[in-house]
């Protein structure tokens, strides 16, 4: 391929500017997209928020007459196909560009390929791969949703100098400062979903939204694996499920039976949003014949895949994490109906098998996951080899007796991820690890 000397400064540019709707734009990727002519910059756009109108033609529309000729630089393939707008790479030939540079081919298969094709069949010039690892880390969500039939997942844990990330009966304690505490919101702001196991729901009572001014409403939806349903109605998940939506993983166990009559499994996801915007309706997941995404031959009654995930250590199928509410079925009922009617979605499928959730979080848009509370919500994680990134946050903090062991050190990283760089916020260091998207 021929790539320009100023190729990669102007495809790191995009790459930068496709980050600014992380998280933002529904099913659909977050695009940058640089229309440059002798040298200057006479377009740029990101896909817009709820993922229209993509980032081409905003640029190409910017930029006007001056398209003609100029080089297009786009984080991903163009489109090739007709959906709700028309294909991308239609506008780029209508405009008259001369030349595309392209960090990533799209791996859907409405486009993969055929947008270059396209493209060069209209006597465009294409060059692709250019800074297409960068390019893959910035679309990590849409790539492992469209490849891997689930969303991208990043567990995030800070570590005290001592190796705790909390203290047994204390709630949410403080082991990184505010620096630290500040590039946690900037994630969970680009993040379409924050996961936590009921024990540190209950303990920490957290709110995992994002409280930084301005981004207070990219906040991600809010998920608990809450095998019995414990999760308190005073809680701040619940109170503000109204505000920024909330949904409990249960167990298959208190499923109610009346749902049986009605003939939908247990397993149903709610029809949420992973963001304000507009997003394509997915099918609800539903039974093992049906057409899904989801292998046939997943049996979600009792998790799917050839090594299950076991409950953990001193707890059984429908035992939260935080203690052992009432099996009582009317004392179950009872908080099924009060937790749905302050707003809070339910969803019936075994917490301990994060190979069926994250699929079935996919087909609702969901194409990306924070983990973010609790130790052994993070081990399960893990075990099942469902952690594409981790964030290690080590602080000089000493939490001492009583604390609760990280499930990681920076000693035992597991095998295939790669460090990809360290940060500093103050006095705490962030250490990053990735496996290839």
């Amino acid at each position: 391929m021929r790539v320009a000397g100023d190729d990669e400064g102007f495809m790191a540019a995009a790459i930068r500017l496709s980050r600014r709707h992380l998280g933002r734009t529904a099913t659909n990727p977050s695009v940058g997209c640089l229309i440059v002519r002798n040298g200057a910059i006479v377009g740029s756009a990101v896909t817009a928020l709820g993922g229209r109108p993509h980032a081409e033609p905003q640029a190409l529309a910017e930029a006007g007459e001056l398209a003609r000729g100029a080089t297009a630089y786009v984080t991903l393939e163009p489109c090739s196909h007709h959906g709700k707008t028309p294909p991308c790479a239609d506008a780029l030939i209508a405009y008259g560009v001369a030349r595309v540079v392209i960090s990533v081919t799209d791996p859907d298969p409405r486009v993969s390929g055929r947008g270059i094709s396209m493209l060069r069949d209209a006597g465009i010039e294409v060059t692709t791969g250019v800074l297409e690892a960068e390019g893959r880390r910035s679309l990590a969500g849409y790539l492992t949703r469209q490849t891997k039939n689930r969303p991208y997942v990043t567990l995030k844990l800070a570590v005290s100098a001592d190796g705790m990330i909390g203290r047994e009966g204390e709630g949410q304690v403080a082991i990184t400062g505010p620096q630290a505490r500040a590039e946690v919101q900037a994630l969970r702001a680009e993040t379409d979903a924050i996961l936590v196991g009921i024990g540190t729901a209950i303990a920490d009572d957290p709110l995992l939204t994002v409280r930084t001014p301005g981004l207070e409403a990219q906040s991600p939806i809010r998920i608990v694996l809450d095998p019995s349903l414990a999760l308190p109605l005073t809680s701040k998940l619940v109170q503000t499920a109204r505000d920024v939506p909330v949904i409990v993983v249960a167990s298959e166990e208190v499923w109610p039976l009346s749902a049986d009559a009605e003939g939908l499994p247990p397993f149903v996801l709610p029809d949420i949003s992973p963001t304000s915007g507009e997003i394509g309706k997915g099918p609800a997941l539903s039974s093992p014949s049906s057409d899904s995404n989801v292998p046939a031959s997943a049996n979600f009654g009792q998790g799917a895949g050839s090594q299950p995930i076991s409950p953990f250590v001193g707890e059984m199928p429908g035992r939260a994490e935080g203690g052992v509410p009432s099996t009582d079925p009317a004392d179950v009922e009872s908080r099924r109906t009060a937790l749905k009617a302050v707003g809070v979605e339910i969803v019936y499928c075994n917490p301990y098998h994060p190979e069926i959730l994250l699929p079935a979080l996919a087909t609702r848009g969901i194409s990306s996951l924070l983990v973010e509370g609790g130790a052994k919500t993070a081990r399960l994680f893990l075990e099942a080899g469902l952690v594409d990134r981790i964030q290690l946050y080590q602080a000089p903090v000493v939490i001492g007796p009583g604390g609760i062991e990280s499930p990681l050190q920076v000693t035992d990283i597991p095998s295939g991820f790669t460090h990809t760089g360290t940060r500093m916020f103050g006095d705490d260091r962030l250490d990053e690890y990735e496996r290839g998207v």
